[in-house]
């Protein structure tokens, strides 16, 4: 069976990434999204690690999944999973809490799982009217998802505050390591710098982001170079700014978070690739 995806965005849903895709051998290693996830299930069952175990979603089902945070992704039965996604920004989010629901405070999902053929129906239909360019249909449509889906399974989101000794040094090292994308130190050198032992600082990072740093600055990188594609940056020229030591090691890990390519993910804005 066909591996397809198609990861595109629609001018007139600014910010909004979309997708459609089919996945039978797919695996989707632990990485964030700085936007919401709103996956819709076609087909089949996706199984995917969050907060501490493992959720699954079928047909009529939506896995949802709030910023940045961590998760992976594969197939729960042999056939694999269909499903189409919008990935709507927080901002697009909080607008439309305040405007139809009575949630405070910064607006996310309680559960991970939401079985709701109608709200899965909405989000494909999102999709089918992105492709049609029907402007007036896709921006109604998607704000009817997210809004059923908050009235549904919404809640505030824990406030992140740094409180401990051992949050600010997690917060900490992760400027330094936006700030050294490209040359990062060694777990050692980042530690001493800090003025804690490696150790400490690795036990620290995992608490407050849920992967150790070495896995948070893989999934920053490639949140990198999204960016940098999208702007048109050629995907060799991409790999080096961010870190990588060349276009197959972006590729690699690129896919394995993304879901396609970096060269397709630049061509499959328009077109649907084929990828067994």
């Amino acid at each position: 069976m066909n591996e397809r995806a198609r990861h595109w965005q629609y001018d007139e849903l600014p910010g909004v990434d979309l997708l459609r895709a089919r996945y039978v051998h797919k695996t989707f290693v632990r990485h964030t999204h700085e936007n919401f996830v709103i996956a819709a299930i076609a087909d089949g069952v996706e199984v995917f690690h969050h907060g501490g175990g493992d959720q699954y979603a079928g047909a009529g089902a939506l896995a949802l999944v709030n910023p940045d945070t961590p998760h992976t992704g594969r197939a729960g039965v042999p056939e694999g999973w269909r499903y189409g996604a919008v990935y709507p920004p927080p901002a697009v989010v909080a607008e439309i809490a305040a405007e139809t629901t009575a949630l405070r405070g910064t607006p996310g999902f309680v559960s991970p799982v939401v079985d709701d053929p109608y709200a899965v129906s909405l989000v494909h239909q999102v999709l089918r009217a992105a492709d049609e360019g029907n402007a007036l249909a896709a921006d109604t449509l998607l704000r009817v998802a997210v809004t059923r889906l908050l009235r549904l399974n919404g809640g505030p989101l824990p406030r992140r505050e740094v409180r401990t000794a051992g949050a600010r040094i997690a917060a900490r090292a992760r400027g330094v390591l936006e700030e050294r994308m490209a040359q990062p130190p060694s777990l050692e050198r980042l530690a001493a710098g800090l003025g804690t032992s490696p150790f400490a600082l690795l036990r620290a990072f995992r608490d407050a982001y849920g992967m150790p740093p070495h896995a948070w600055l893989t999934d920053a990188r490639v949140r990198r170079a999204r960016q940098l594609l999208d702007a048109g940056t050629a995907p060799s020229e991409a790999a080096v700014a961010v870190g990588f030591t060349d276009q197959p090691h972006l590729n690699r890990h690129f896919t394995r978070m993304v879901g396609v390519p970096p060269g397709a993910y630049q061509r499959e804005r328009k077109n649907v690739q084929d990828l067994s």
